[in-house]
């Protein structure tokens, strides 16, 4: 039997994605419960059934950003979406960005050194 793909992706979640999602989830309901809403008001205003709000809740992986994303948009914190994977918060591609930068110079710095020698061995 074949496994759908999202399960399969699901199997190599990383550790701290998978906690980062519980506790996701866990503030989610207790801002819910701060708001004395019921778990089925708040599904109907989120547009899905119990049991998808429970999963969200309980960190299940497999709830769709969509939901998570309306389920922010109630308690209004989902101006923080458009931050997720800013580039200027990248800090793996700003790594390597720094990287070829400090290359490129050593790269320069060498070939400058290069340069000087052969104008060395030429005039003197």
């Amino acid at each position: 039997m074949c496994m759908p793909k999202t399960a399969r992706a699901l199997l190599h979640l990383p550790p701290a994605t998978a906690a980062a999602l519980e506790k996701l989830g866990a503030d989610l309901a207790v801002a819910r419960l701060r708001r004395k809403e019921s778990l089925k008001t708040w599904a109907k205003r989120m547009g899905v059934s119990v049991p998808t709000l429970q999963r969200l809740e309980a960190g299940d992986p497999s709830v769709g950003i969509g939901i998570i994303a309306t389920a922010l948009w109630l308690i209004q914190r989902d101006g923080e979406l458009g931050n997720l994977a800013a580039p200027e918060y990248d800090r793996g591609a700003i790594e390597m960005d720094v990287r070829e930068a400090l290359e490129l110079g050593r790269a320069r710095t060498q070939a400058s050194a290069e340069g000087r020698t052969r104008k060395n061995q030429t005039t003197g």
